[in-house]
């Protein structure tokens, strides 16, 4: 079974109503105001600001969004603050905002007040290509510049748990390199050998690779090239083997396909709904989708 879509997510998070707490690092910005307006009228979550509270009353004012279903947490260190919310039990998910990067993953990263868990902290994109009927999820796509074999190991981990919480019993994982050939030549191809000899987590999920975009995308590329295996042109996921190859991979689909996205941070001691500033209302509603569903599939069982 794979992956369930955005409609089917939306869907979901619909019929069960189940208001999940969403904490913002940075409650004055205007498309999360929208975004939360609209999943808080949709009875999915009920919403926390940190941030200047002059600065959110303004960019409400100014976007014409009404902030009577708002808590507001005034605080001129947002991620700090609401880093804080998510410790004290205040809220099950975190929110990127206004607010740098570097900032907020400080405060998430902190020894002593952050959410570290000891696990691989990384950007999990779930990509949605309509024409195609695909959905499949990106990792590391934030995060972690050139992780090393344990830390992709446990990137692929937490992509592993994500992909299962949206459905499939047993996610079919791609490690991704420029050739499926292994060579000296391209470090990264050795990568999917490395990951399989490390893991030693009783998930059940399928790795193979190395595997270039269109083997693990498209089964014509399969039987053109005279390769097989499960994974191949059914990938639930692909994990990339650092932060360039697949920034560049994620953006260029965003920016050049008719596609839907979302996405999160995963490894951390809750999910965090993390995309790019650039980002519309729409996208930011389906990242809450994404990040709140393995709360709400909880409550609701």
């Amino acid at each position: 079974m794979g992956l369930q879509s955005f409609d089917q997510l939306f869907a979901r998070a619909d019929a069960n109503r189940h208001e999940s707490s969403v904490v913002v690092a940075g409650g004055n910005e205007a498309t999360v105001l929208h975004a939360l307006t609209e999943t808080t009228r949709r009875g999915w979550t009920r919403p926390i600001l940190c941030g200047p509270v002059e600065e959110i009353e303004s960019v409400a004012a100014t976007e014409n969004v009404p902030l009577d279903h708002f808590q507001i947490i005034d605080s001129d260190q947002p991620a700090v603050a609401a880093v804080e919310c998510i410790r004290r039990g205040q809220a099950v998910a975190l929110m990127k905002g206004r607010i740098a990067t570097p900032d907020l993953m400080r405060a998430v990263l902190h020894s002593k007040s952050g959410l570290k868990t000891g696990r691989t902290i990384c950007q999990i994109v779930m990509m949605e290509i309509p024409k195609d009927h695909r959905q499949f999820l990106m990792a590391d796509t934030g995060i972690t510049i050139e992780p090393t074999i344990q830390q992709a190991t446990e990137i692929v981990e937490s992509t592993a748990r994500v992909a299962m919480s949206l459905g499939c019993t047993s996610p079919r994982i791609a490690i991704m390199a420029a050739s499926e050939k292994v060579t000296d030549a391209m470090p990264e191809t050795h990568l999917a050998a490395q990951i399989a000899a490390a893991i030693e987590t009783s998930l059940d999920m399928q790795i193979q690779g190395p595997l270039s975009f269109d083997l693990a995308y498209s089964t014509t590329a399969g039987e053109k090239k005279g390769l097989g295996g499960e994974v191949i042109g059914s990938a639930d996921a692909m994990v990339f083997p650092n932060l360039l190859s697949a920034n560049l991979t994620v953006k260029a689909i965003m920016y050049t396909a008719d596609c839907r996205f979302g996405g999160m941070l995963a490894g951390a001691a809750c999910p965090i709904v993390f995309m790019s500033r650039a980002d519309n209302i729409q996208t930011r509603i389906r990242s809450l989708a994404l990040a709140l569903h393995p709360t709400q599939s909880d409550r609701a069982h």
